[in-house]
């Protein structure tokens, strides 16, 4: 039982960061445009993209876990601060949240990696 737990747990952290990454790419103009908003150069959405979809997929397959998984801790502490830093606004200081406790779900994984129905060896 431990072993689908552990499956539903990577597939339910990594959801959200596989969707994303396939709206950044059917809503590309919108995404880079919000993107600029902030200051941010737009070539940058390739890497998001890149990261959005592999780094799950590889989560939830239970491949290379830790180092996907370190690798969207870092990316959920970045967006956090860099779009979600205006604390007077509640939902910039809810998504700033949901984006802290995500990099620690990720943080676990990073220390434990994945437990069952993976493909990393043992």
């Amino acid at each position: 039982m431990t072993k689908i737990f552990d499956l539903i747990a990577r597939i339910s952290i990594s959801i959200l960061f596989l969707l994303n990454g396939i709206f950044k790419i059917n809503n590309y103009e919108g995404t880079v445009g919000w993107m600029e908003s902030f200051g941010l150069p737009g070539i940058l959405i390739f890497p998001a993209i890149i990261l959005e979809i592999v780094g799950p997929i590889l989560i939830i397959i239970g491949y290379q876990t830790r180092i996907a998984a370190a690798a969207l801790s870092l990316f959920c502490i970045a967006t956090a601060v860099i779009f979600h830093n205006d604390f007077s606004d509640q939902m910039q200081l809810t998504a700033f949240l949901k984006n802290i406790a995500l990099a620690g779900g990720f943080l676990f994984l990073v220390v434990n990696g994945a437990k069952g129905y993976c493909l990393d060896k043992k």
